[in-house]
């Protein structure tokens, strides 16, 4: 064959200069080619191009020996044919960034303040009473503007700090982006060398090989294929595998995914002008072009929306007499709620709404109390006149008070949660790229930390994934080691190397090592480099049967995958006859063959009698060892009985005659015992789901640390586990996994969909009280569903698939089961490092706003100036974010057990400590303020007139304050009531820098700052006074340390994460068109609900009481119980025509909150549940059952 022909003289193409007349074929050509699918696609290329070939000739290419490899050739593909890249979306400018952070509401009523008082300060009035001005000096007075101005500078302060942290972040996901794509590599022939190269350096005339799991990275034609089947729902939306062949379908594209078989294919469209570059061009243009369309289309959908919610109503009023909640239990079922956000987010975005509802109340009530004492002060006991002349004076005040009630809300509203969440999950995913994760969406990192199972894969996670043949079975005798070449029979010998050639992929090759001394590299599938390197130690060369039977002479190939659990080869011999070699699982295969080769070189009948012995005597021995077994066969189809018929697998694949059995080792990873056993520590099982024999798996298992000697765990094969979940119709039955998942260790034998059904089965079981988090790792393309249906999916950097990777949420880029737990501890460590946040910042909140509503109502005015309170606002929102973000996980963290999807982010003993130095530091302030111009000898700052200067008085308060903080932050570092807060500090330069920089700067505002930051000088003495108070809090801390949580019941949790059944049925409704349920929306909804709650829940303790008296007894007799019942039903439905009350209520609820759990049938059984039952139904057996069974 002239593959010459292919390639073209590289001078003549040189010497031309038109690129279309060189390439014959142009790029609309091709586009318009690549659009066809099926029959068509053939039909074009035979009339345009003769075959495959004739295409490959006018693209200057070979399709055996590929593209040269020249550097010219490439890029002048690149510029007639385009590069394989897709450009990104343009990224937001530092302006835009600047003009989003300026929309944030509290800042717009600051500047707006800021202006209104900036413009009065300017304005000289009449005398307006001694309220209004009374300032001693001029000079004093015309520095009225400073604040203002002050105050503007803070703003754009703020602004772009949150403009630079959200540009810096938008730079690290892009650089994430990028090293994702990078990473990306794919087979072609170049120069008649099979190598790998990055995606985007593909061009138009490269010969790629195609493969199991990959996922084509741009447009090709069919050049060869073995049992090619596509998955091309992302481009089509079929769900059904499309069977490529060189009769049918010629067309592959980029995007789609191979789920089975192999073959190659010659590029013909790259980048922009491939099927998904122009999906992709398209959408590009259309968000631009189509922005007016989708404003109409957006607001057409929300009228749509209140037509629909009006209709619902009038519909509600309607059946409201005649239908009752109970009732609708069917249709409850259909209305499953949307994507929950994630955990943590769910919890932070209630846990804001509610401190911003707080922080605005109480700015709301500070700028009532100002101006009704201003009325009060000026106008009654003043006696001060309105003049119109003193209009401006008044407002100015007014703005005052204004401007003291937002920085307030400002200090109150945790603005800087949001970019604790960012700057934690992007330092952690930053730092887990060293410990071997690629973190592909954010949430998955925080998730991970809650973890509370781990699926594993055995082979490459558990164990090395470097597979050695150490035993055989062959020629009936069994060898405890690999044998010596001569003690094989020459026939038998030169079957099972030219079967061991040609039955693994030509992709799967053993390479020499990268350095002299070192282990041969094994490329491609692990298990095949087994067994090529057995033919290697046969001291037989496989590379010369694979030249002798090169990829475009196999016949046939039956590729491997999850259902065949083998992969068979078909060879057309010179007389028209047939062979076929095949490998698999051996105890699948040994029951396909009916004959097994002897010493002698001659075949033996093999019966079951056989096959058993041979079970028990070699396969079961090497299971037990750790040893995956492969059984080798052949079969010869004579040309006499004519041709047989290929697609009629399972007659094809029997009548076999076993070469061999092999036993492969794949030695369990060094690091893996201590990593699980740490997983087990921490709470979080682990399971192996593996394809291997149940006797391989347990023996590895046992290896790992997964089972111990005497455990009572199962282990189970897939048959049996599909058998025992089974109901008789076929139908799978959660109440049944629920019996084995909690005992289950190892799921062998498996396939993919039992991982998935398994997966699902742990996730939506509700024996446990939390909910399951599940994590699963996976590497074949059929993995995909059960990586995308886990709560975090684990991917293999290096034996993953494409397919797996794009299903995944995290890339372990070196395979290590060890790597999973750095991923635990990093999700922990995200967790606890907002709780610390937290628990710093919900502290200076409480301090902050009490001394300024308290300082507003009694002396008229805030302690804490505007310019100062945005001064501890960035402090304890930016820097303290950054500080208290990125402290480094200790192993410490896997010591406890997970946290769960219920648990508060803040917990007792953090209420404890925020309670505990909030008193602290409320005494300290409260004392400086009313006494502390005695303590120093100084003039009082209190009653201060509207531009009078700064005081040292107020100064020393603000300078107290600030350093509390800063030495309060050091105790933030603990939160599960530790005394040492100084461990690990010096292991967080972040946290040293932020906290030593804020100091100096305090230290310069203080010194420096004069009138825009309303302070004076201090002398060393109260310098030393303020240090004093701040180190205090360190000692107090310890004191806070000392009190026992236990003591302290009466404290609340705070933080805890809206539970699917909390969301009542309305919301639901609503929340249909939406694709994640917004937890702060929904809390804002539902004031209405908890307040008839609320007036529900008085009735019915008032009920209660009544009962009481009633019967005042230990216990109540069934009548007592029953009048009770009745009259608290009354009590319920009295008010449920008002307002529907969501049909599962908060479990915080105390009084009878909880109605009956559901009956079969789906409605709800009534039963009140005395409080000490702690929400438990009432047990079998007791009046109260009865009860409620009856009623």
């Amino acid at each position: 064959m002239a593959n010459n022909s292919f390639r073209g003289s590289k001078h003549g193409r040189r010497g031309e200069a038109n690129h279309e007349v060189e390439f014959s074929c142009s790029l609309q050509e091709l586009r318009s080619l690549m659009e066809l699918r099926g029959a068509e696609s053939v039909t074009r290329i035979q009339e345009c191009y003769g075959d495959v070939n004739g295409l490959c000739a006018r693209l200057r290419t070979s399709p055996v020996e590929g593209l040269d490899g020249n550097s010219e050739d490439i890029d002048r593909r690149q510029e007639v044919f385009g590069q394989n890249l897709i450009p990104p979306k343009k990224p937001k400018t530092f302006v835009q960034l600047v003009w989003e952070a300026l929309q944030d509401v509290t800042l717009i009523i600051l500047e707006v303040a800021a202006i209104i008082s900036l413009g009065l300060s300017f304005y000289r009035p009449p005398d307006c009473g001694r309220a209004a001005g009374g300032v001693e000096d001029e000079g004093e007075a015309e520095a009225g503007w400073i604040e203002g101005a002050a105050i503007l500078l803070s703003v754009v302060c703020v602004v772009l700090v949150t403009a630079f942290n959200d540009w810096s972040k938008e730079k690290q996901f892009r650089g994430l982006q990028s090293r994702i794509e990078q990473e990306q590599k794919f087979t072609v022939v170049r120069g008649g060398q099979v190598i790998q190269i990055k995606v985007s350096e593909i061009v138009v005339g490269d010969i790629a090989q195609v493969k199991y799991g990959d996922l084509l990275p741009a447009d090709g034609v069919l050049i060869q294929g073995n049992d090619l089947k596509i998955d091309e729902s992302s481009l089509t939306g079929e769900s059904d595998h499309v069977k490529k062949s060189l009769d049918k379908d010629l067309m592959l594209l980029s995007g789609t995914h191979v789920m089975e078989g192999s073959g190659k294919m010659v590029v013909t469209a790259v980048g922009v002008n491939s099927q998904t570059g122009i999906i992709f061009t398209l959408l590009g243009a259309g968000e631009d072009a189509d922005s007016d369309e989708e404003k109409a289309e957006k607001e057409k959908r929300k009228k749509e929306k209140e037509r629909k919610k009006e209709e619902r109503k009038k519909k509600e009023k309607k059946d409201k007499k005649s239908k009752l909640r109970d009732d609708e239990p069917d249709k409850k079922k259909q209305k499953l709620p949307k994507k929950e956000k994630s955990v943590l987010q769910g919890k932070l975005t209630k846990l804001a709404v509610q401190i911003g509802k707080a922080g605005l109340f109480m700015s709301a009530l500070v700028v009532l109390i100002l101006i009704i004492r201003f009325l009060i002060d000026t106008f009654w006991i003043q006696g001060v006149p309105w003049t119109s002349e003193c209009t401006p004076i008044y407002v100015q005040f007014l703005v005052k008070f204004f401007i003291i009630g937002v920085t307030v809300l400002v200090v109150a509203v945790p603005e800087g949660l949001p970019l604790a969440v960012t700057i934690s999950l992007a330092y952690s995913v930053k730092k887990m790229m060293k410990d071997n994760n690629l973190v592909r969406h954010l949430d998955a990192c925080e998730t991970m930390g809650n973890a509370t199972a781990i699926c594993s894969d055995k082979t490459g996670t558990l164990t090395m994934n470097r597979m050695t043949v150490v035993q055989a079975h062959i020629a009936g005798r069994y060898y405890k080691k690999v044998p010596e070449p001569d003690l094989i029979p020459a026939k038998i010998l030169d079957l099972l190397v030219q079967g061991i050639g040609v039955n693994c992929a030509y992709t799967t090759k053993i390479m020499p090592p990268e350095k002299e001394g070192g282990l041969a590299r094994q490329v491609g599938n692990k298990t095949e480099c087994a067994l090529l390197g057995l033919s290697l130690d046969l001291h037989r060369d496989y590379q010369t049967v694979r030249n002798e039977y090169p990829e475009e002479r196999l016949f046939k190939v039956y590729t491997f995958n999850s259902v065949r659990k083998s992969m068979s080869t078909v060879l057309r011999n010179h007389d028209g006859s047939y062979r076929m070699f095949s490998k698999g699982a051996s105890e699948i295969l040994l029951r396909k063959c009916c004959k097994i080769l002897l010493a002698s070189g001659e075949a033996k009948v093999f019966k079951p009698r056989d096959r058993e012995d041979l079970v028990k005597n070699v396969i079961e021995p090497m299971a037990g060892e750790g040893l995956r077994t492969i059984c080798l066969a052949y079969r010869d189809f004579p040309a006499s009985e004519g041709e047989p018929e290929w697609d009629n697998e399972a007659h094809i694949l029997t009548g076999l005659t076993c070469i061999g059995v092999v036993g492969i080792e794949d030695p369990v990873r060094p690091e893996v015992p201590d990593a699980i056993r740490k997983c087990q520590r921490a709470g979080i099982t682990v399971r192996m789901v593996t394809g291997d024999n149940i006797n391989t798996a347990r023996a590895i298992a046992i290896k790992c640390g997964i089972l111990q000697p005497g455990d009572d765990f199962l282990c189970m094969e897939g048959k049996e586990f599909n058998r025992r979940i089974h109901n008789e119709l076929g139908e799978i039955e959660q109440e049944r996994i629920d019996k084995i998942w909690p005992k289950l260790r190892v799921l062998a034998r498996s396939s993919p969909t039992d991982k998935h059904t398994l997966v699902k089965g742990i996730i939506d079981s509700t024996v446990l009280e939390q909910r399951q988090v599940v994590a699963v790792t996976g590497d074949g393309t059929n993995d995909g569903p059960a990586l995308k249906k886990a709560d975090v999916g684990f991917a293999m950097g290096i034996a993953g698939t494409d397919v797996a990777k794009e299903a995944s949420d995290i890339i372990l880029t070196d395979d290590n089961f060890s790597s999973i737990v750095k991923a635990v501890m990093w999700g922990r460590n995200v967790y606890d490092s907002i709780s610390k946040f937290l628990q710093f910042q919900l502290t200076v909140n409480v301090v902050a706003v009490i001394v300024a509503f308290t300082g507003a109502c009694i002396t008229q005015d805030s302690p804490l100036k505007a310019v100062q309170m945005l001064w501890v606002n960035l402090i304890m929102d930016t820097f303290a974010s950054l500080a208290l973000a990125t402290e480094p996980p200790t192993e410490a963290l896997l010591l406890r057990n997970p946290y769960g999807r219920k648990k508060p982010l803040i917990s007792r003993t953090m209420m404890k400590n925020i309670l505990g130095h909030g008193v602290y530091q409320l005494t300290t302030i409260f004392t400086l303020l009313f006494v502390g111009e005695k303590i120093f000898d100084i003039d009082s700052g209190r009653d201060a007139p509207l531009h009078a200067p700064p005081s040292e008085h107020y100064t020393i308060v603000f300078n107290t304050f600030v350093l509390m903080q800063i030495f309060n932050e050091l105790n933030a570092r603990k939160i599960h009531g530790e005394r040492n807060v100084f461990e690990g500090v010096f292991n967080n330069p972040i946290f040293c820098s932020i906290v030593f920089g804020t100091l100096l700067i305090q230290i310069v505002i203080v010194q420096f700052g004069g009138k825009p930051f309303s302070c004076v000088r201090l002398s060393p003495e109260q310098w030393l006074w303020c240090l004093f108070f701040g180190i205090g809090s360190l000692l107090w801390g310890q004191l806070v340390s000392s009190v026992p949580t236990s003591w302290l019941r009466f404290l609340k949790t705070a933080g805890h994460g809206t539970q699917q059944e909390e969301i009542p049925e309305e919301e639901l409704e609503e929340m249909k068109d939406l694709d994640e349920i917004d937890h702060a929306e929904m809390e804002l909804r539902r004031g209405h609900v908890l307040w008839c709650r609320g007036l529900n829940r008085i009735q019915t303790q008032v009920c209660f009481h009544l009962q009481i008296q009633v019967s005042p007894g230990s216990y109540w007799s069934e009548q007592t119980q029953l009048r009770f019942f009745l009259l608290s039903t009354t009590r319920w439905s009295s008010i449920k025509p008002q307002t529907p009350l969501p049909s599962s209520p908060n479990q915080n609820n105390n009084a009878m909150d909880r109605v009956g759990p559901l009956h079969k049938d789906g409605s709800r059984g009534s039963g009140f549940i005395p409080p000490n039952s702690a929400g438990l139904p009432p047990c079998p057996g007791s009046p109260l059952h009865s009860l409620e069974t009856s009623l």
